[in-house]
């Protein structure tokens, strides 16, 4: 799959935290699309910073799980009328959006358990991740009829070590007594009595 995006992408991603910008490719509507979108995701993560840090793993796991979903829920629900989906992840402003665009029309809905149906849970899970993250999950209609199917995660945020106090004075501090005069100190203190 190629990727195409508005920033580069950075290897590595070593720096201090993940790189912004926005990548979108496309892919066959076709079953073989869903572990190729999903590998194509954790590598472009991984370049951009967001994996092989523990702080980043939940994410980076919710991220790829959400992906094969909507890629799975694309091609199982709009291969007849979509031969093409776009998978689009954009980074920025403290957050992480992916989604899945197709040309069907039909807007799905997150079904509640139902115990007797084996499938058709998928966007419920996808919108189970976002919420329990604090994201969000919805479907949109895309300007060609179509609809785009997207999670936003929240990227965590290192804690910050709480300020640590200044280390004591080895030099015990006195008030000076009242009455007693000022004055500098200069050259040699002069001895006691004098």
């Amino acid at each position: 799959m190629q990727i195409s995006g508005g920033a580069p992408i950075a290897p590595g991603g070593t720096g201090p935290g993940p790189v912004e910008g926005v990548w979108r490719f496309a892919a066959p509507s076709q079953e073989s699309s869903v572990p190729q979108a999903r590998h194509a995701v954790r590598d472009l993560l991984t370049a951009q910073g967001l994996a092989g840090r523990p702080l980043y793993e939940d994410l980076l796991q919710g991220l790829l799980l959400i992906v094969s979903e909507l890629v799975t829920n694309a091609v199982k629900h709009a291969a007849v009328l979509s031969p093409q989906i776009v998978v689009e992840v954009v980074i920025g402003g403290g957050w992480v959006r992916v989604s899945v665009e197709d040309s069907h029309p039909y807007r799905p809905k997150a079904l509640h358990n139902d115990h007797g149906r084996t499938g058709g849970r998928g966007l419920l899970l996808v919108k189970a991740i976002a919420l329990e993250a604090g994201g969000a999950c919805d479907v949109d209609r895309t300007v060609n009829g179509g609809k785009v199917v997207w999670a936003s995660l929240p990227i965590p945020v290192a804690p910050v070590a709480p300020a640590l106090p200044a280390p004591a004075s080895p030099y015990q501090v006195f008030p000076r007594s009242a009455g007693a005069p000022e004055r500098p100190l200069q050259g040699r203190p002069a001895p006691y009595g004098g």
